[in-house]
């Protein structure tokens, strides 16, 4: 069995990305990338400890689902104010787009 800290050293590496991509990234797809990365660390945490601590119950794998099914609605959501963000000013960039002003 592979040990637990190879699992837990993986999501540090991808959720440290993700910080990085979102704070590093201008670009609204880039940024909403780097939140994907930092969730998907968040689900292998949680399948990783729900695995090795209690494998009888599938509470981390659950909670792992939920993850995933709020990140895709919130990847849909997103996608949708950045494409409304570019018809409208057709930028992609956070920076400049900080205004509500139509």
């Amino acid at each position: 069995m592979i040990p637990i800290d190879n699992f837990l050293v993986l999501s540090a590496i991808l959720f440290s990305l993700g910080m990085y991509g979102v704070l590093a990234r201008r670009n609204a797809v880039l940024i909403l990338m780097s939140v994907e990365l930092m969730l998907q660390a968040v689900v292998i945490n949680f399948v990783a400890f729900a695995v090795y601590l209690n494998p009888e119950t599938f509470t981390g794998i659950i909670f792992a689902i939920f993850v995933i099914v709020i990140a895709a609605a919130e990847v849909g959501l997103a996608l949708a104010i950045i494409l409304r963000l570019f018809r409208n000013r057709q930028i992609s960039n956070v920076d400049e787009a900080d205004l509500m002003k139509w």
